[in-house]
């Protein structure tokens, strides 16, 4: 039975690099807390709709090496999540993704959402990446977000 604050985490990624601190973050928080953890990665279809042009064979390689993409990267997480005994169930959106995550976070009444200031197309400078600033600023649900590097890592 879970006795923790937290029943329900998910943890939003990118497969970055950056985000696995915000990963190792949820993973810890689950296992204290005996939660389930969620595992979301989001397939920007702004980004699509932007990039793809229009050769159906070209669209459709492309559409499988990002859904690869996702999988592997939600893959990541189940795997951390193993290692440290914690429930992990893998989800693969499709949308703006801060909006798939907020959505996502509330129609199955995630506790706290645990993202990375900035993913793949984080530049440094800012200090939240746009996906995790919009999350924080719209989401009802709890948010937790864990820097990707540490200044002295930046320098």
């Amino acid at each position: 039975m879970n006795s923790g604050i937290f029943k329900k985490i998910m943890v939003a990624t990118d497969g970055s690099e950056l985000v696995k601190r915000a990963i190792d973050t949820a993973v810890d928080i689950a296992r204290q807390n005996e939660a389930k953890l969620y595992a979301v990665y989001v397939i920007s279809m702004g980004f699509f709709s932007m990039t793809l042009p229009t050769d159906e064979q070209w669209k459709m390689a492309f559409q499988q090496r990002i859904m690869t993409e996702g999988r592997e990267a939600t893959a990541y997480v189940e795997n951390v999540g193993r290692t440290a005994n914690v429930r992990v169930e893998s989800i693969v959106l499709r949308g703006n993704p801060a909006d798939e995550i907020i959505s996502f976070a509330e129609r199955k009444d995630i506790d706290l959402i645990v993202m990375g200031t900035q993913g793949r197309t984080g530049i440094k400078k800012f200090l939240l990446g746009s996906v995790a600033e919009n999350v924080v600023r719209h989401s009802k649900k709890s948010v937790l977000v864990v820097r990707g590097e540490t200044a002295e890592e930046e320098q």
